[in-house]
């Protein structure tokens, strides 16, 4: 009885196994084109090939900014930078009466 039960739980640990196998054929059957099927791919390799002969070869960019943007780097200016004015106080509202 031991061995029994031994073996039925040998079997139900491998079935979880045993259905993570993937089903692999090693050896495809091959499938041979009839000749009709070779025409008509030929057909159509051909009509693909005319095809990629009549794109146009892209010469200009196509860059919408390009225009805008320059390749050179900003030069430094030619002029000192502009001194800031000094501040004047200028009298408003009640300071001005203060100072009266």
């Amino acid at each position: 009885m031991r061995m029994l039960s031994a073996a039925a739980v040998m079997v139900l640990l491998m079935v979880p196994a045993y259905a993570q196998t993937p089903n692999i054929n090693l050896i495809p059957e091959l499938s041979s084109k009839t000749p009709e099927e070779k025409e008509a791919e030929a057909i159509k390799e051909k009509a693909y090939r005319d095809s990629l002969r009549k794109i146009p070869d892209a010469k200009a960019s196509s860059d919408p900014w390009g225009t805008v943007r320059s390749n050179e780097a900003p030069k430094a200016a030619a002029s000192p930078p502009a001194k800031p004015k000094p501040k004047t106080q200028t009298q408003t509202g009640s300071s001005a009466q203060r100072s009266q």
